[in-house]
């Protein structure tokens, strides 16, 4: 199984789903792209097979700190969504957890803490 988690060290949401993780035995990476950013590539698949509405926080302080237009422009574009995300990596839903499940072979792509979820995945 090769995992990783993607997000922010400090966020509560972010704790909550190392501490799930690994009462569950699962082995990851850990990517803090507050620290090591994130390419346009991985934010584009995200995009391409969540879609905007899931990968984008609006709910966060960062979202809610934009001007207008900034706004404006990410809901009539994705491209300029994608952009906007790269530059402010706050404002990417948390965590995305990415990688395979190499007994099943059978590719993951999650993105925000639902522990039912992480328990019917990874279980």
């Amino acid at each position: 199984m090769t995992i990783t988690i993607y997000g922010i060290k400090s966020c509560s949401t972010m704790k909550k789903a190392f501490t799930k993780l690994d009462e569950l035995g699962v082995s990851y990476n850990f990517h803090d792209y507050k620290k090591q950013g994130i390419d346009k590539d991985s934010v584009q698949r995200w995009v391409n097979e969540l879609g905007i509405d899931k990968v984008l926080n609006k709910r966060g302080t960062t979202w809610r700190k934009l001007e207008d237009v900034q706004k404006q422009a990410a809901d009539s574009d994705v491209d300029q969504a994608i952009d906007l995300l790269i530059e402010n990596t706050s404002m990417i839903k948390r965590p995305i957890v990415e990688g395979e499940l190499t007994d099943k072979n059978k590719p993951i792509l999650l993105c925000g803490f639902d522990e039912a979820e992480f328990d019917k995945v990874f279980s």
